[in-house]
């Protein structure tokens, strides 16, 4: 079993940049493709970016793309998520996701969710 603890959100305004983290619990984060997802009011649940077990490859949704970075730190079991010229459409509750597979397609493990509100 994996936890995924996020941290980092909070309120911002336009602009403006956070950085989210997600410690994962567990001996095998190495082995584990990870990812975040957001979560707007009233709205489903969406991709935002990606990373592969390795942290060789990442992908990004078009919305976020050039303003987020995805990054992993395989030594300390955390995966982050750099927003950067952040907007107010990106206000959200941001999810961090993993999956026992190299590239992240269907998420096993989610956390509890961070909040990021961004005013204007």
């Amino acid at each position: 079993q994996v936890q995924l603890v996020e941290s980092g959100g909070g309120l911002v305004q336009a602009g403006g940049s956070l950085r989210l983290s997600c410690a994962a619990s567990g001996r095998t984060f190495s082995s584990y493709a990870m990812g975040w997802f957001r979560q707007a009011p009233g709205k489903e649940r969406e991709f935002v970016a990606r990373i592969s077990s390795t942290g060789g490859s990442t992908s990004y949704a078009a919305s976020v793309k050039g303003r987020f970075t995805i990054s992993r730190d395989n030594a300390k079991n955390t995966v982050y998520l750099q927003m950067n010229n952040l907007r107010p459409e990106d206000t959200a509750v941001y999810y961090c996701a993993g999956a026992s597979a190299v590239v992240l397609i269907k998420a096993d493990y989610w956390g509890q969710g961070t909040q990021v509100t961004v005013s204007s």
